[in-house]
């Protein structure tokens, strides 16, 4: 089950979107019904988040807590993407594309991450080819 929370309300968000582009992720891993938590976040949550976890006071654009176990109820838990909607809308405008795409390259990256692969591990390289894959531009 994939679950979408989104506690900003500055940006609109497609959420409907984002649930397909992990729909597709979890097809293409062959991923047998996992537990997965995707939150668009503001600035303030994610530096809080960022400060906890990573030991560093300022916003991200997208963190990932993978978990890769089955629970006592036999679900099996992916883990849980956070993005900071604001970051990715600056960051957005910066690249010369829109937030929507943006959205996207966050939610796959923080995917990837909750497959296992880390920066020295080539997600650069699948990033590069599932934007290519999935996104539209």
């Amino acid at each position: 089950m994939i679950e979408i929370i989104n506690r900003q309300h500055k940006f609109p968000v497609d959420e409907r979107k984002f649930r397909k582009l992990l729909e597709e992720l979890i097809r293409r891993r062959r991923l047998k019904d996992p537990e997965l938590t995707l939150a668009f976040v503001g600035d303030r949550a994610i530096t809080t988040l960022n400060r906890k976890f990573r030991k560093k006071d300022k916003p991200t654009d997208v963190l990932s807590f993978p978990i890769g176990e089955k629970g006592t109820d036999g679900k099996y838990y992916l883990g849980d993407i956070v993005i900071s909607v604001p970051k990715a809308f600056r960051q957005s405008r910066a690249a010369g594309h829109g937030l929507e795409r943006e959205l996207g390259v966050l939610v796959i990256h923080g995917f990837l991450h909750l497959v296992g692969y880390k920066h020295s591990r080539g997600v650069e390289r699948e990033d590069e080819r599932l934007r290519k894959a999935l996104l539209k531009d």
